[in-house]
């Protein structure tokens, strides 16, 4: 018998396969849902998308109605299919890994793309410079090592172990959510543009403590604002007005800034005072008690950051500056000043004018207006006050973490923040105690500013046989803006008569026979290098420097500068105002009539 013709068999075989074809594009076609008229955006552009995702309410700069999906969130705009129309797209398009496809695009924010960038929330050039140097792994405390650089290059070592599994959460390279396990206030860090300025559209305007404390209750945070229901997640608002809670929520650990801002202080981990004997249902996020103490008088009066912070500041020049103090734009007398609105860098504010009655300040957030007026010269401008910055005087406390032990366990893994991948070594991370009274007074080039514990490391390190290996101490002591500030300002008797404040520490003083003389209250703590001196103890009475400085050029008081001030707080005794006579043309080698040595 012949075979059949090839033909044939390739007849046989491609009828089947057509007609099941044209079967199953027939049946998705029925199935696929079309719009009766094509989507169009006002801009002009066809967004199938707008045909599901119709009820997106956003603000005006980024309707969708205007702009539609795409431009942001990328993806396939005039795919019908949810499958191919979500091919390619971005959930945040502010991440920095696609931010020049995104908000970077022409027409929208190119410039601020590499400001943003090079802004040290993004690269963070600071902490790692700063912690190179401490730990002995830089020779000097600058260095062009960045968040980017780590993430791309996967460079570590032991500071750098430290900081990927213990602080890496705190920039603007961090990815939203991606953390697993973590609590959703510290998962909702970082984000890029996002991370300032998206805000859940029904968030309530609360007090921290009030934000924090409901979101402890309800498990360490729902991700859910107050006011929203549960159900289908709304989209998040895009906004300049940048809300506090953005601000504070990386701003609350080191230098505790935005907590403090509000009134809130971090206190120790006995849970007092308790309640009802129970422990204080004053809670932040990660379960850690808090004080309410004194929030800042700008804070008082409504202003939240963006009111003082400016653009180039916060979001950066473009240029990748080393420490903040580089990137700092504002300080008090941007607004306390005869003629105010110029930053330390020339540039004018855009929200301080002339009134009717002065010069105001106009909230970024609320419009509200309030005036701000020059110092009293009387107490500013006498003599001995003259290189005395304003926090120094006017911030009343600040949080001093005293003692930092980090052991790191090699036989165990912990999380890479930056690689979300376990490796090996676990750091364990603990404190000696935590105080708030009597802020610590240093010099910094030419200023007497506030310092408090940068980093006093006590490190231990454990092999993988559970054997310590070694370890070393550092103890360094940092400037710093407490953002506490008050109306009044300190009393005399809290610089001039108090040990802690300027940098001896907890002790007592007494001066016998021309010399002084001070007892220490702290004994230190006991390390694998010894005994430390005492945590609080910046300087010896003779003026010798026990702890480093955060920079080169910040140091404690040398003894001839403690002298005077001490020997001032004899004199408070008597003469307890600043007006006093005796302060006119004060000469600290004039003996005085009445007070006689012991």
């Amino acid at each position: 018998m012949s075979r059949p013709p090839r033909k044939i068999i390739a007849a046989l075989v491609v009828i089947p396969f057509v007609i099941l074809l044209a079967g199953h594009l027939y049946f998705r076609e029925q199935k696929t849902r079309r719009p009766g008229q094509l989507p169009v955006t006002t801009a002009g552009y066809v967004e199938m998308c707008l045909f599901c995702h119709k009820n997106v309410k956003l603000d005006r700069a980024h309707d969708s109605r205007v702009l539609g999906c795409s431009p942001c969130h990328l993806g396939n705009a005039m795919a019908v299919d949810k499958k191919r129309a979500h091919a390619g797209m971005v959930l945040n398009p502010g991440d920095l890994r696609v931010v020049e496809k995104t908000c970077g695009v022409e027409g929208c924010h190119p410039e601020d793309v590499k400001r943003v960038k090079n802004s040290l929330m993004a690269t963070n050039r600071g902490i790692l410079s700063t912690l190179l140097y401490y730990w002995g792994e830089r020779k000097t405390q600058v260095s062009d090592l960045t968040v980017e650089k780590l993430i791309t290059t996967g460079e570590s070592s032991l500071a750098l172990d430290y900081f990927r599994k213990l602080c890496a959460t705190c920039h603007l390279w961090k990815q939203k959510n991606d953390l697993p396990g973590a609590p959703a206030f510290f998962n909702q860090k970082g984000g890029g543009c996002s991370a300032c300025h998206s805000v859940p559209p029904d968030q309530v305007r609360a007090d921290a403590a009030q934000l924090f404390s409901e979101a402890e209750k309800s498990g360490q945070g729902s991700g859910r604002p107050a006011g929203r229901k549960a159900g289908k997640k709304p989209h998040p608002l895009i906004t300049k007005k940048v809300p506090e809670e953005n601000c504070i929520r990386c701003h609350n650990r080191s230098g505790r800034i935005g907590l403090s801002y509000t009134g809130l202080f971090e206190s120790e981990g006995y849970g007092t005072p308790y309640e009802k004997g129970r422990l204080s249902s004053q809670r932040l996020p990660g379960g850690r008690f808090y004080l309410k103490i004194a929030e800042d008088v700008h804070h008082a009066k409504g202003m939240t950051c963006i009111d003082c912070h400016t653009r180039d500041e916060i979001m950066g020049d473009g240029t990748s500056y080393a420490h903040y103090e580089d990137q700092l734009e504002i300080s008090c007398t941007s607004c306390h000043a005869d003629s105010p609105g110029r930053t330390r860098k020339g540039h004018r504010m855009t929200n301080i004018s002339r009134g009717r009655d002065g010069w105001v300040l106009t909230g970024r957030l609320d419009g509200r207006t309030h005036p701000v007026r020059p110092p009293k010269k009387a107490v500013c401008l006498y003599p001995g006050h003259r290189r005395i910055t304003c926090e120094a005087c006017h911030s009343t406390w600040v949080p001093q973490c005293y003692g930092c032990h980090a052991k790191r366990d090699a036989s165990e893994t912990h999380l890479d923040k930056l690689t979300l991948k376990e490796t090996p070594g676990w750091w364990e991370e603990g404190r000696s105690y935590i105080r708030y009274e009597q802020p610590m007074l240093a010099v910094w080039r030419d200023r007497v500013v506030i310092v408090t514990p940068g980093c006093q490391d006590v490190v231990t390190l454990v092999d993988k046989n559970g054997k310590i290996t070694g370890g070393f101490n550092r103890f360094t002591m940092a400037a710093i803006s407490p953002h506490t500030t008050q109306a009044r300002g300190r009393s005399c008797r809290d610089c001039h008569a108090s040990p802690k404040t300027v940098g001896l520490g907890e002790g007592t003083v007494e001066e016998k026979n021309g010399k002084w003389r001070f007892i220490p209250a702290g004994r230190g703590v006991d390390t694998l290098e010894g005994r430390t001196v005492p945590l609080d103890a910046f300087v010896t009475i003779d003026g010798k420097p026990l702890q480093h400085g955060s920079r080169k050029d910040l140091r404690p008081f040398n003894g001839e500068e403690l002298r005077r001030i001490l020997r001032v707080g004899l004199c408070l005794r008597c003469h307890t105002d600043y007006n006093d006579p005796a302060y006119r043309n004060y000469d600290p080698k004039r003996p005085c009539p009445v007070y006689r040595e012991p």
